[in-house]
């Protein structure tokens, strides 16, 4: 069995009191777009919020394109970004994972983004484990801003080490401080294109592919086609693949540069 097949950043339940919250009390009377504008601030609910970047702090690129991606809306729709969590009343729009089959699609407006991934493993070429359930007791490195930090060890007995990015969970896997590290194959399959990946090009399946959509409630056609609109033009223009690439780009450098060890033997 596949340990994704169910993942969600957090309970359906919980995403649809947080879209459709206030509707009862009428605070859904304009559509989500028209009550930022009038607001002067577009709310966005987001399943990870990126810590805010503080001078001397190092600078690390996150584990999704969600933050991108919505800072392109805000300037799409010309209005200044607030992210905020996924709780009810927050969020005029939000953006999360879903699988094809998930509940939303029959109980809110949802569009699609264009980028959808599954769980994906990369070790070094020389590695024994060849299936997800050969991760048991194994060293596996993960994100705090992904999915899948706490299922491969509920689920396979993992030894889960969670950083707090890409960068950091990738860098602790070239130095040998972890056996696997576990991020979405988008990103890792533009990775180990990287000549000085090669060595840690070894994966195992892909797990089942989520989409990342915006999620508003049914009735908000207007907003909803906005949304839609600003989608088509990242199809038309290449937007998610160019902005995958340059996130990997980053996340390779972040790691070369704080590479001060060789990579493990």
């Amino acid at each position: 069995m596949n340990p994704f097949a169910d993942l969600r950043p957090f309970p359906v339940c919980a995403l649809l009191a947080a879209i459709l919250a206030g509707a009862c009390a009428g605070a859904l009377a304009a559509d989500g777009l028209e009550r930022a504008r009038q607001r002067g601030e577009l709310r966005a609910g987001i399943h990870y919020l990126v810590p805010e970047y503080k001078g001397g702090m190092k600078f690390r690129t996150p584990e999704t394109l969600d933050t991108a991606l919505l800072e392109d809306v805000a300037r799409q729709v010309r209005l200044p970004l607030a992210m905020v969590s996924a709780e009810p009343g927050k969020a005029d729009i939000a953006l999360v994972r879903i699988g094809q089959s998930d509940a939303l699609h029959g109980a809110a407006s949802v569009i699609p983004t264009g980028y959808a991934a599954g769980a994906m493993a990369i070790m070094r070429t020389d590695t024994d484990i060849k299936a997800w359930e050969q991760l048991k007791g194994r060293r596996v490195c993960v994100a705090e801003g992904g999915l899948y930090a706490g299922t491969l060890a509920a689920r396979y007995g993992a030894i889960e080490k969670v950083y707090k990015a890409p960068a950091d969970s990738l860098l602790a896997l070239r130095i040998g401080a972890c056996d696997a590290a576990v991020h979405d194959n988008a990103m890792l399959e533009e990775l180990i294109k990287l000549p000085e990946w090669r060595k840690f090009s070894a994966r195992l399946p892909v797990g089942p592919r989520m989409n990342l959509v915006f999620v508003l409630p049914a009735d908000d056609k207007k907003s909803a086609a906005v949304l839609r609109q600003v989608a088509y033009s990242w199809a038309a223009n290449g937007y998610l693949d160019r902005l995958m690439s340059k996130m990997v780009r980053q996340i390779a450098f972040e790691v070369y540069l704080d590479q001060d060890v060789p990579d493990c033997h």
